[in-house]
């Protein structure tokens, strides 16, 4: 079913002249400098300190839960594996659960939308949306690899607010925000 899902996006979706505007999108979130970027902004003003360690936080136990243990325990292959097709992007080197970029994306944007409420946040939601698509759309993951990926964010986000304000009281978290 994961593969049908797939193999529909991609014959009734997938238009040449949208393929560098995905193809850039996921090159944008996937190299990591956009994430150190936006989160060292958030660390550095201390209007925004709180959310930013948030997302840091968010983005380490994201870092250890998907790259460092799912993925290599679940090992799954890459639907261009299964399934032959015209690759936009080059052979991705890790597995395919769960999608690294939608669990990253969304440990970010989520640990942004439940610390801040400006308008940004929902320019960020709509970023996420599209790279957690743009990963179907290059066809270098299932759709519940980026489901899985966007669940595991957004727990990540939540458990790293926790833990945050869990500490909140403590002196050394004062310092740390102040």
């Amino acid at each position: 079913m994961d593969l049908s899902i797939l193999i529909w996006i991609h014959q009734h979706l997938v238009f040449e002249q949208l393929n560098g505007f995905f193809i850039f999108i996921t090159n944008l979130w996937g190299d990591g400098i956009l994430t150190v970027i936006l989160t060292l902004f958030l660390l550095i003003k201390k209007e925004t300190r709180l959310t930013g360690l948030v997302i840091a936080i968010s983005l380490l136990l994201n870092l250890l839960i998907v790259n460092l243990t799912l993925k290599p325990l679940v090992a799954r292959p890459r639907p261009y594996t299964l399934y032959e097709i015209e690759m936009l992007l080059p052979v991705q080197a890790d597995f395919s659960f769960p999608s690294g970029h939608s669990s990253s994306v969304f440990a970010f944007v989520w640990a942004y939308l439940i610390t801040r409420k400006d308008r940004i946040r929902w320019i960020f939601l709509g970023f996420a949306l599209l790279v957690c698509f743009s990963r179907l759309y290059l066809f270098v993951h299932y759709p519940t690899d980026v489901l899985a990926g966007i669940i595991i964010g957004i727990l990540c986000a939540l458990f790293s607010r926790w833990l945050v304000f869990r500490f909140s009281d403590t002196p050394w978290m004062h310092k740390l925000l102040d």
